[in-house]
């Protein structure tokens, strides 16, 4: 039931991150230039199975080590850490050129180089980060009311 809690929770946890990067990307849609030079480039999360976290790694050996204990990993071993943010990567596809000769940040042939963040994309990328959120949301609530009600009745 505990790893019920620890995937729900791991999944609000990158379901925020990435609310929080796709925000970025939003508010720098118009961004020309940033301190490493150029137009700001897109970022996304790179999500994992949590099986390459160190501390999850360890936890499933001290499970295994119980005397009796059958913990070989067939029910959801990858699923029982969860997930978790690998890192946050930035898209390698081009800018978005327009021809503006008067923008201050144009080149010798009047083109600007703007990020390549697509407000669509973008926006459909919100939506889904929102919906698996409050699901998980909804997931780790009724997980809580099953271990209250359980509670209830050895009580």
């Amino acid at each position: 039931m505990l790893g019920t809690f620890d995937i729900s929770g791991s999944a609000l946890t990158t379901s925020r991150l990435r609310l929080d990067v796709i925000s970025n990307n939003i508010a720098n849609v118009e961004t020309t230039t940033t301190a490493e030079g150029g137009p700001y480039q897109r970022r996304s999360v790179v999500l994992s199975d949590g099986s390459s976290n160190s501390f999850a790694r360890t936890l499933q050996n001290q499970m295994n080590s119980i005397p009796g204990a059958q913990f070989n990993g067939t029910a959801g071993a990858g699923t029982a850490n969860g997930v978790m943010a690998e890192r946050i990567a930035r898209d390698p596809s081009p800018p978005d050129l327009r021809h503006e000769p008067d923008h201050p940040d144009a080149n010798e042939d009047g083109y600007v180089a703007y990020p390549n963040v697509d407000l669509v994309h973008e926006m459909t990328d919100l939506l889904m980060a929102n919906r698996t959120y409050q699901a998980n949301a909804s997931a780790f609530d009724v997980s809580k009311n099953m271990v209250q009600s359980t509670l209830r009745m050895g009580g």
